[in-house]
């Protein structure tokens, strides 16, 4: 079976403090370990480096590097010659002055594709309650992509407790942007340490948006409407729905946390990202990387921006 985790030696290259995360991968590591630490439990403390390549008649070529790793030697991807590798070390440094100040707290760091995504994930110490006990906590995901034309990337990732349930949402104003570093310049962490105010103003934003979406009732026909525009289906017959979709008529009473808000279009939200999150895939660790990563990012994306459509609607 394939990995999207980098496996060695049979152990996922992850790590995680507190409760064990709802991908349910990794080693359990003491929750007041430093970014520094935390990147060490991980097996994150490698380099990378570029070096030269050689053809079989001993010439360089010009215009590319291998992108190597130190631990193994392995190469991870072929870049330009103007692409800066940006260490683990330093990109964990970012986290190093919230977590002194109390701010955030290490959660959860780890990597992807043979080692070509790293990413941090740590707690911001803010959360928020609705419709009684519903509460979503504040993270942020850091991730550093040791690959040709991916960018350091860190985004606002609000979870709900109850069913942990994700999504990441971009830190930037514009937003279908997040904060994005080049690989080309040099990388600086104070550049980006502004995102804890960012972050703080988006969970204010979420938790209105969870509100407005628990005050506004779906019925059988635009459920169906929301879920098709989702998951389509490819079937003739117009009243039948994808696969998909018919799971998630199911969850919508069944999730957890189905109680709150029941039958509201934040209840119809959280089902699609359960299901994303907790179902759909082949394994843990491929609906790992598809929700922060792949097309189920996007999908949870639409997903809210359409349940907010209907909504105003209703």
């Amino acid at each position: 079976m394939s990995h999207e985790i980098e496996m060695v030696n049979g152990q996922a290259q992850m790590a995680y403090a507190g409760e064990t995360p709802w991908h349910g991968l990794g080693v359990k590591v003491p929750a007041d370990l430093s970014p520094g630490q935390m990147l060490q439990k991980a097996g994150l403390d490698w380099s990378v480096e570029k070096q030269s390549i050689i053809t079989s008649e001993g010439h360089a070529i010009p215009e590319k590097k291998a992108l190597v790793r130190s631990s193994d030697n392995k190469v991870l991807d072929i870049v330009g010659k103007d692409w800066n590798p940006v260490q683990n070390h330093e990109a964990f440094e970012f986290f190093n002055d919230f977590v002194t100040s109390g701010d955030m707290e290490m959660h959860t760091a780890g990597a992807l594709k043979g080692g070509q995504i790293v990413w941090g994930l740590a707690k911001v110490k803010e959360s928020f309650k609705v419709f009684g006990n519903d509460e979503v906590e504040s993270y942020l995901l850091f991730s550093n992509p040791h690959r040709f034309g991916q960018s350091i990337d860190v985004r606002f990732t609000p979870i709900r407790v109850v069913c942990n349930n994700t999504l990441t949402l971009s830190l930037s104003q514009q937003a279908n942007q997040s904060v994005k570093l080049s690989h080309k310049k040099a990388f600086d962490a104070s550049q980006v340490k502004d995102m804890l105010g960012i972050a703080s103003s988006k969970l204010q934003q979420y938790k209105e948006m969870a509100e407005f979406l628990g005050s506004k009732r779906f019925n059988g026909e635009t459920f169906e409407q929301y879920l098709n525009s989702l998951f389509p289906t490819f079937s003739k017959k117009e009243e039948e729905l994808s696969k998909p979709a018919k799971r998630i008529m199911e969850l919508v009473d069944t999730q957890p946390g189905a109680n709150f808000a029941a039958g509201s279009w934040w209840s119809a939200f959280n089902a699609v990202t359960y299901f994303t999150d907790h179902e759909r895939g082949r394994d843990a660790d491929a609906r790992l990387q598809s929700a922060w990563f792949g097309q189920s990012k996007g999908l949870k994306l639409k997903a809210l921006e359409t349940a907010i459509e209907y909504a105003e609607a209703a």
